[in-house]
């Protein structure tokens, strides 16, 4: 790997100086999880890890990558004359020509620009670097055409590219957060409308991630598996939308639903209305209902979607045993699970005892170190000229 920095990078891979720096945020999602994609509302918060990608127009319809993000340290290209989805070791790329061709399909008539990718973001970890790579994609094109998308229609894009050449069948709760993150707050999205309103995190609270390094692969089927349950529990339920359901809907279709898709349903309904109770709570400055709320949510999704494993589940408990008298206000699974990391709000002057606690408890458990660090909530993805240091 080069120890140099990035622009160093930039200037021995393709012999030129960078014109934009591009920077995504992550995301956590502090709750409604798996709801996306399905009508509901979900409260996500960028964070202060990212992926930055440096860009310099080329002149070509080739699109050259150097990257800290896979194993092979040569750049990688591709053409934006045919671009395709890839399989195998180039599967990395359909996060990123996958947005080209929607772009194209905008309207955008797309150029060729080298580029240089390095990150602090963890991939694989729950914390959307898919998005994130999506994201900084269509301003890096953007910067090159000369271009300018709203924050909604980018967002747009990116999911039909993660859907159709990722396979990934999302909904747009990552590429909203990251593309429209608030600094010091989380966003209420209402999925049905995208409507998204800031709500304020107290100055008081921490954010402590716990990265199990249980690598989750959301484009394997499992995910898919769970929304295929849900529209099949729709159709059952006769109804145009899960916001139209209520808890006697479901007793009345118990029978018909079976026992499957009436645990995936339960998820669905309970999951939404933890959502609202969350924006009350932060909202109202009485932080105490946020312990149940979030450890409810990680419970419905370990027993009714059966999307945890057992690493975040432990790290759940973990955090519940530090508890709340020593400063802990939630904890939970975040992200679309099958590994990933734990989310958990603590007071900020006992974050750094709940990390501490949460990566020795780990250790003695798995006998390897977890990934946990505390986070601040950051802002929106950015496209800037390249300034030279």
């Amino acid at each position: 790997m080069s120890q140099s920095d990035p622009a160093s990078q930039f200037q021995e891979t393709f012999s030129a100086t960078p014109e934009w720096h591009i920077k995504a945020p992550g995301r956590i999602n502090l709750i409604g999880e798996h709801v996306d994609y399905l009508d509901g509302f979900v409260m996500p918060a960028a964070i202060d890890r990212s992926l930055e990608m440096l860009v310099r127009a080329n002149h070509t319809d080739q699109v050259r990558i150097w990257t800290t993000l896979v194993g092979n340290r040569e750049p990688v290209s591709f053409s934006l004359s045919n671009l395709e989805p890839q399989s195998g070791d180039r599967y990395w790329l359909n996060y990123i020509a996958g947005v080209f061709e929607m772009m194209r399909r905008h309207g955008i008539e797309l150029k060729g620009f080298d580029a240089v990718i390095t990150a602090d973001l963890p991939t694989g970890a729950g914390l959307s670097s898919s998005a994130a790579l999506e994201t900084v994609s269509a301003l890096a094109m953007e910067a090159v055409t000369g271009t300018s998308l709203n924050p909604l229609k980018r967002a747009q894009l990116c999911l039909q590219a993660e859907q159709e050449f990722a396979g990934v069948p999302c909904g747009m709760m990552d590429q909203l957060a990251v593309g429209m993150g608030r600094k010091n707050h989380a966003l209420l999205i209402d999925c049905r409308d995208h409507s998204v309103e800031p709500v304020p995190i107290p100055s008081d609270v921490a954010i402590v991630i716990a990265d199990t390094q249980v690598k989750h692969a959301l484009g394997d089927g499992e995910y898919r598996k769970r929304r295929e349950s849900c529209e099949a529990a729709l159709s059952i339920l006769g109804k145009e939308s899960w916001r139209d359901i209520t808890d006697s809907d479901l007793a009345d279709k118990e029978a018909e639903l079976g026992e499957l898709l009436m645990r995936r349903s339960k998820h669905v309904i309970s999951e939404i209305k933890r959502v609202l109770k969350m924006r009350d709570a932060l909202l109202s400055g009485n932080l105490e209902p946020i312990a149940e709320i979030m450890r409810a949510g990680h419970e419905s999704l370990r027993d009714d979607y059966e999307v945890s494993c057992p690493e975040l589940d432990f790290l759940v408990d973990a955090a519940y045993d530090f508890g709340t008298k020593n400063g802990l206000i939630g904890s939970r699974m975040t992200g679309g699970g099958f590994g990933g990391s734990t989310v958990s709000l603590v007071k900020i002057d006992a974050a750094e005892a709940l990390k501490s606690h949460l990566s020795d408890r780990f250790s003695d458990q798995f006998n390897r170190e977890p990934n946990c660090f505390i986070a601040q909530i950051a802002e929106h993805a950015v496209s800037t000229p390249f300034v030279t240091k």
